[in-house]
This record gives structure tokens, C-alpha cells and sequence, in this order.
């Protein structure tokens, strides 16, 4: 493995707080190695306000499953804290609408519902877990 792709999948593993391991194909190699190894790792902006932004796209266009990874990886890295997550949506719903903000809203409180009951049963958050389910998102399971 090259230092771009060890860098890249690094950064996409903080980003996304998971355990992802390498891959083969080309848009995985892209993502990686692109996004992930040169965008991610610019030093213009904070992690946060790298975050901010993608949350603020993803709710745009409606993406819930990404929003989801966002907030989860968020708060696991904390960059946000869970009373500013829940003010993302009230701001964000005057710019995208109702039905993207009330659905940020629900992704938001289904992630700090999920993190409170792994908490209370002593368990820490699986990363392989993480990653397998959006692998099957991926494949269409």
C-alpha cells in the first residue's frame, strides 16, 4: 500500500469513525485516495467545519444514510456535541425545507437514542458493524 492510500484511508477512518480496510476497485481507489488522501487532509479548514458542510450537503439532498454516518461520526470523534447536533436541523431547515430538515432531525435523535442505549449496556461502538452496514447499503441488501 502506497503512503496516498495509507494517508487516504486513515483520514477516512477518522472521518467516518470506522474500521474500514483496504479495497479493490478503481471508486474505491478514488475515493480514497482522492477525497479521502488529498481533500480531507487539506489544511484550510477544521475537521469541524469540514463536517458542518457535509452535513449541511447531505441533508440537502436528502441523504439520510450519509447524514446518519455524519452525526454518528461526529459525535464519536467530538467534533459536535449532542446539544449542537440538535440545532443543526432547526438552522438548516429555514435553507432546505421541512421534510430535509424534520429528516436531519430524525437522524439526529435516532443516533443519540442508538449511542445512549450502547452506552447504558456498557457496550463501545462496533466499527466493523458500522462499516458492513453500509457496505450492504452499497450492494442493496
Amino acid at each position: 500500500m502506497d503512503e496516498l492510500r495509507r494517508t487516504g484511508l486513515a483520514k477516512m477512518n477518522e472521518v467516518y469513525a470506522w474500521d474500514m480496510p483496504d479495497m479493490p476497485g478503481e471508486y474505491f481507489a478514488l475515493t480514497v485516495d482522492h477525497l479521502f488522501g488529498r481533500i480531507w487532509t487539506r489544511p484550510g479548514l477544521s475537521m469541524r467545519d469540514k463536517r458542518l458542510m457535509t452535513l449541511a450537503v447531505v441533508t440537502a439532498v436528502g441523504e439520510k444514510d450519509l447524514a446518519e454516518i455524519q452525526v454518528n461520526a461526529a459525535l464519536h470523534n467530538g467534533e459536535l456535541t449532542e446539544e449542537e447536533m440538535r440545532e443543526l436541523p432547526i438552522f438548516l431547515t429555514h435553507y432546505v425545507g421541512f421534510p430535509r430538515g424534520s429528516g436531519l432531525n430524525a437522524v439526529v435523535e435516532k443516533v443519540i437514542a442508538k449511542r445512549a442505549k450502547a452506552a447504558a449496556a456498557g457496550k463501545g461502538e462496533d466499527k466493523k458493524a458500522n462499516v458492513d452496514a453500509v457496505l450492504e447499503k452499497q450492494r442493496g441488501e
